[in-house]
């Protein structure tokens, strides 16, 4: 790798950051949860773009780097689906969540009664 190729990308990376930084600091409480479905599918493409690298087979350090990456992109995913869960339960209403099968509460058993 050249030495300029290495400088503006780490350039680009550094740019990255701050921009996403200051757009992340900045947006209002009602985009939360959209930005957090967001961020899950970035980290998607993340991940499948480091098994693409760990399957290359280049060397073993690319190797080495591509699992660690999926290890960590996989680690995000799995992360967000479980801290988006967590906050969709904080407004689901008492009566209405899952019932003791795990399925869904239709209200159709109340209407019998």
């Amino acid at each position: 790798m050249e030495t300029l190729d290495l400088w503006s990308m780490l350039f680009v990376f550094m740019l990255a950051t701050f921009v996403g930084f200051q757009v992340i600091q900045n947006v209002s409480r009602l985009l939360h949860t959209p930005l957090m479905s967001l961020t899950n599918a970035i980290s998607a493409i993340a991940v499948v773009g480091s098994i693409l690298i760990a399957g290359e087979r280049e060397s073993d350090f690319t190797t080495i780097l591509g699992t660690i990456a999926v290890a960590a992109s996989m680690t995000n995913i799995v992360s967000g689906f479980l801290i988006t869960d967590r906050m969709l339960k904080m407004f689901r209403e008492k009566g209405r969540g899952p019932n003791a099968s795990g399925a869904l509460s239709t209200g159709s058993g109340q209407a019998a009664r």
